[in-house]
């Protein structure tokens, strides 16, 4: 079975749970910033259950795109270290997109998704014998991409 490495942005996205990746196969690495000193207890006792499993990785100096290099260089050290395994970028920052399109290019198998929930492993395949179960799903699809336009929009939301 492929190990999963779970790369996490927390300044990007503020992971509340690991729940899902309590399997032996996951190995998470909460990057931290500098400004991040204080994180929810459900997260730190999560990462003390994965044990050796779970790193947190810190920064000590601010800067732009700091937290985003050190995601770059860990994806490639543990990429090198393990090319069978399947890399996770958890972050809502599509800068990281062109580096993951290299990476495929070179057969290394990674994605980026915005919640650990939304992470390739835990997508149900929807049937092709069911056309129904398709269109439902890509009409919900369809309307949670445009909730999460929406709530990102903030004060420049459509005023109907």
């Amino acid at each position: 079975m492929k190990t999963n490495y779970i790369l996490i942005d927390y300044e990007n996205v503020q992971v509340q749970s690991l729940a899902l990746l309590n399997n032996e196969q996951f190995q998470v690495r909460v990057f931290l910033g500098p400004n991040n000193t204080k994180l929810p207890v459900e997260l730190v006792l999560a990462m003390q259950r994965l044990g050796e499993r779970g790193d947190y990785i810190v920064l000590e100096t601010p800067g732009s795109n700091a937290l985003d290099f050190h995601i770059a260089y860990y994806l490639g050290v543990l990429a090198a270290a393990d090319p069978t395994g399947f890399f996770h970028v958890i972050s809502q920052d599509t800068g990281f997109d062109p580096l993951i399109q290299h990476l495929r290019r070179q057969k290394i198998f990674v994605a980026r998704s915005e919640a650990i929930e939304d992470m390739p492993c835990f997508k149900t395949p929807v049937s092709a014998a069911d056309p129904s179960q398709k269109q439902k799903t890509s009409a919900e699809e369809l309307l949670k991409l445009v909730v999460d336009d929406l709530r990102k929009r903030k004060d420049s939301k459509p005023s109907r």
